[in-house]
């Protein structure tokens, strides 16, 4: 066995010394490796990524494909679930987005036109086929962004039966800034209408339309009605709010400041003849806790004085509105300039304009109808009122002019 260990030792290459307590080779394995240092720009680098790690840079926005749809106009087509689509729906059904961006949308080919052509400041053009483009003005486009989209993704929003497959995202139009067509100026009568309370976007629509055909010069909306940018009322206007004023939101007090000086302020009405001498109680709350319609302040100083408030049983105070005299409509009761109120058909006319048709020596106008029958439709009445206001007017501009051309010599 020591021969064998004597025989191993000789086959082993000789290596150092052995270090004191014949611990042989440690101090070499103790050693560390070589470290390779990076230049120093890169070790720079390196402690701030330590210090400050960056946040992951974003992903590269994908190319916008533009191509050019002739006469100058280039548009770019809308990659699939582009986000700008999902806006349109929240401005079609949301009031409160439109008014705080004041923006408003138009779908069709003859509202977008009708808005053009008014002066409407075009923002963005959703459209599916380049035809659109061709049929529209030029250079109202030009300033705008145009977006070709697919027509299935106009559809799964639209409430048309059939869309048409153009929207137009449109700045808020001011009424005062809009040039409306010369044959509607040239046929404008100084017959105006006010909406009160006409909360059905519908009957809004259709009213403002049949102001438009019967010529008025201006149409009032006091606070309380439907908005008329929401879609189904540009639907049912058809262009109508590109064809004369409308002035929106109004509270009663401001409504005598956008009315002629000189005007006379009438109140449509569905009852009959004989109780046209009636006054008709509005009740409000004794405690005064919130303004009931009936509490309003009067819209003019010169409020006729009304009847005394009468205390009931229950604690409800009664206050009468003015006597107003009534007369029917096809009889004559057109002045120069002329006013019709046009109530809802849920809360009818409010105080505050039966006091402004007082305070202006205004009537209410009859429209008769069969016993057991409530009311019209106020989209019906409010077209029966304007067109007979339009026959009448004609009528006397028409005399007057007669009596130009042949004087009567005394």
């Amino acid at each position: 066995m020591a021969a064998l260990r004597r025989l191993g030792r000789s086959l082993l290459p000789p290596g150092p010394a052995a270090a004191p307590g014949g611990r042989r080779g440690v101090r070499a394995l103790r050693r560390s490796p070589v470290r390779v240092l990076p230049p120093q720009k890169e070790r720079r680098a390196a402690a701030e990524d330590r210090q400050s790690p960056r946040e992951p840079s974003p992903p590269p926005l994908p190319a916008v494909e533009r191509s050019s749809a002739g006469l100058g106009l280039w548009y770019e087509k809308a990659a699939a679930g582009d986000r700008r689509l999902g806006k349109v729906v929240t401005i079609a059904k949301s009031k409160k987005f439109r008014d705080h961006h004041g923006k408003v949308l138009l779908e069709g080919h003859r509202l977008i036109k009708d808005a053009l052509e008014a002066g409407a400041v075009l923002q963005t053009l959703f459209f599916s086929t380049v035809g659109h483009l061709k049929e529209l003005p030029e250079a109202q486009l030009k300033r705008a962004n145009l977006v070709k989209v697919k027509f299935e993704d106009i559809k799964s929003w639209s409430d048309l039966v059939t869309p048409q497959g153009l929207i137009g995202i449109f700045s808020k139009p001011d009424h005062a800034k809009l040039s409306y067509p010369t044959a509607q100026l040239t046929s404008s009568l100084p017959l105006l209408l006010i909406c009160d309370n006409i909360r059905d976007p519908g009957n809004l629509g259709t009213i403002l339309r049949s102001a438009a055909g019967a010529g008025c010069e201006k149409v009032l909306l006091t606070k309380g009605c439907v908005d008329p940018w929401e879609p189904k009322v540009l639907r049912a206007g058809m262009g109508a709010h590109f064809r004369l004023p409308i002035v929106a939101n109004l509270d009663w007090e401001s409504v005598p400041s956008n009315l002629p000086a000189s005007v006379q302020v009438c109140v449509a009405d569905n009852k009959d003849g004989g109780a046209q001498a009636e006054t008709v109680p509005v009740l409000r709350r004794a405690s005064g806790a919130g303004s009931a319609p009936g509490n309003l302040k009067p819209p003019v100083k010169s409020k006729p004085k009304a009847a005394p408030e009468r205390e009931d049983e229950e604690g409800v105070t009664s206050a009468c509105v003015p006597e107003l005299a009534g007369q029917y409509y096809y009889e004559n009761w057109t002045q120069t300039p002329v006013a019709v109120v046009i109530g809802g058909e849920t809360h009818g006319l409010s105080p505050d304009a039966l006091h402004l048709a007082a305070s202006t020596g205004g009537k209410r106008l009859i429209i008769p109808v069969v016993p057991g029958v409530d009311s019209l439709n106020s989209a019906i009445a409010a077209g029966i009122v304007l067109f007979e206001g339009k026959r009448q007017l004609l009528r006397r501009h028409k005399q007057e002019d007669e009596r130009q051309k042949f004087p009567i010599v005394g």
